[in-house]
């Protein structure tokens, strides 16, 4: 064979080893280093557990004529979830998806998302290949890239979250106040006949010993006010005042042991000189064709001689104060505080018992706060929604009640009524919400709390959704100052450990979930006693937790055989 031609044959020799290199042999298995995942473990964020595995395919690996499709698979005792399948493809091949170069390798990213559930804890994550190549399909062995899930994310529980009270109006003690003027000619202070026996003392009197006779009645107070108006010397005015004080005071003690009154609280007195400001008040509120001019000059001299000479040189004008205004001020007010003794506790309670018609809805209402049990307080709201049908606020706190028990169909029920009854309230439409946060139908539980917005209770019910929809930062501002179990969790997941501590030490009434996450900031902090005192409370309490903690992987650096 002469050489030109042997150099013919070897090249095209070589060319054919290429085309067989390049396309035609079958792709090698993947190796697990060829991945990353980020993060590793896996992490639930929110109900979910979402995840990046970054693949670096290295050069003369991957044929030209190859496409993979690889489905990451999380799997777990009993089953396996896939997540959405990814495609990249060889130099040669027609398509659209990503390509991988024969001699130099390449990278591609593939996102992974599952929706998280308590079997995951324990877990792998596992890449599957389909290839497709020169028209033939086969499968390449899995390759495990992750291993278990950090599912504290997932602890947040909207069935700890308090629901909204529509509350009571109840008062023990209602403070009425009711008064009568004595009127007093110019520059006198005598009571006249006229003004003792005036339709408003008369009435005033009445409510006085009906009060007195009464054992639901207290007389807190009895205050007389007297005054001058402002007209002539404030030192004139100042000894007329007082008179008219002294006077309406000596009137009152008689007028008051004339009717046996003896228990009255207090008798008190003060006295006015010159009564600016009830002048300004009937001035404005009169007809008087020039007061915007007599208010000006009000404003513009605060002497009170002064004050009296610039207004009597409006002579046009003073003599209609003179008529309609000054008399006016020529008074003692006499104004009597009585105190309305509600129910007691005690009383309130054995109403319920024995005739609950004698109760009103607030006391209704109020009965059910002096119950510890929540099937008593139960009892009580179904008693107040029999009796009172049409007032939102029973049904909205019977469906609190369900809510609590579990019931969460019931409470649903109740709430609903509770909006249609009155749609402006914003209890019911945040309990409405934590329905569906329970449900896990963050779309309506958003429209709900949105329409609860500014009530107070809002702030754990908008940070537990948040945290349920991966949110942790806005899930500790929604919490603010909270001290619950949810705000800590949220505290926990951005890190805040100082702080999570705190609040989880504030918690009122400390369940097996206080507990548990208390044991993960220990875990995070490696302190050993913190985690082994507080799974072991933890476990006391829940006995379901001993199983979850043994595959968390928060404890991985612990040794809990000795703990649980």
């Amino acid at each position: 064979m002469s050489t030109v031609r042997m150099s013919r044959f070897a090249l095209l020799s070589g060319a054919a080893l290429m085309l067989l290199t390049g396309c035609n042999k079958k792709l090698n298995q993947f190796q697990a280093d060829y991945f990353s995942v980020n993060p590793n473990p896996l992490e639930v964020v929110g109900d979910r557990v979402p995840a990046t595995v970054s693949a670096r395919i290295p050069a003369k690996f991957f044929v030209k004529n190859a496409q993979v499709t690889v489905t990451p698979y999380l799997c777990f005792e009993g089953g396996e979830v896939s997540s959405q399948p990814y495609s990249f493809q060889g130099e040669k091949v027609r398509g659209n998806a990503p390509v991988i170069s024969y001699e130099n390798g390449g990278t591609v990213t593939i996102p992974v998302m599952y929706n998280y559930s308590p079997e995951m804890l324990k877990s792998t994550l596992q890449l599957a290949f389909n290839v497709q190549q020169g028209g033939k399909q086969y499968v390449l062995p899995r390759v495990t890239v992750a291993e278990g899930v950090v599912a504290t994310g997932a602890l947040a529980d909207a069935r700890s979250v308090n629901p909204a009270v529509a509350p009571d109006k109840f008062q023990r003690i209602i403070n009425e106040k009711y008064n009568a003027d004595i009127h007093f000619l110019i520059n006198q202070a005598n009571i006249r006949d006229a003004q003792a026996n005036s339709a408003d003392m008369t009435s005033l009197n009445q409510r006085i010993r009906e009060a007195a006779g009464d054992s639901t009645r207290q007389i807190a107070e009895i205050n007389i006010s007297s005054y001058a108006s402002p007209e002539g010397s404030l030192d004139y005015n100042t000894r007329l005042a007082e008179k008219r004080e002294q006077s309406t005071t000596t009137f009152m003690k008689g007028r008051l042991k004339k009717d046996n009154v003896t228990e009255f609280g207090e008798l008190t007195a003060n006295f006015t000189p010159e009564d600016w400001e009830g002048f300004q008040k009937l001035v404005a509120a009169s007809n008087i064709q020039d007061k915007e001019l007599i208010l000006s000059v009000l404003s513009m001299y605060k002497d009170p001689e002064q004050r009296e000479k610039e207004i009597r040189n409006l002579s046009s004008i003073f003599d209609q104060l003179a008529d309609q205004i000054l008399p006016q001020l020529r008074k003692s007010r006499i104004t009597a505080s009585i105190n309305v003794i509600g129910k007691s506790d005690q009383e309130i309670m054995n109403y319920f018992e024995k005739d609950p018609s004698k109760l009103n809805v607030d006391e209704m209402l109020y009965c059910a706060t002096l119950y510890d049990n929540n099937a008593d307080k139960m009892k009580v709201y179904n008693k107040a929604a029999e009796m009172y049908p049409n007032d939102y606020r029973v049904y909205n706190d019977l469906g609190l009640t369900q809510y609590v028990a579990g019931d969460y169909d019931a409470a649903r029920a109740n709430f609903s009524q509770a909006a249609r009854l009155n749609p402006a309230a914003t209890e019911p439409q945040m309990n409405l919400g934590l329905i569906s946060l329970v449900n896990k139908d963050y779309r309506v539980a958003n429209q709900k709390f949105g329409s609860a917005a500014g009530l107070e209770e809002l702030g754990d019910a908008m940070g537990t959704y948040y945290l349920m929809t991966g949110d942790a930062n806005a899930a500790v501002k929604a919490f603010g100052s909270s001290k619950s179990n949810n705000a800590a969790l949220a505290q926990i997941l951005t890190k805040d450990y100082s702080k999570a501590k705190s609040t989880l030490g504030a918690v009122n009434n400390p369940d097996a979930m206080t507990y548990y996450l208390t044991a993960i900031l220990g875990a995070r902090t490696n302190n050993d006693s913190m985690v082994s005192s507080n799974l072991r409370q933890a476990v006391k309490l829940d006995r379901s937790l001993a199983t979850r903690a043994l595959n968390d992987l928060e404890f991985k650096n612990f040794n809990l055989s000795a703990i649980l």
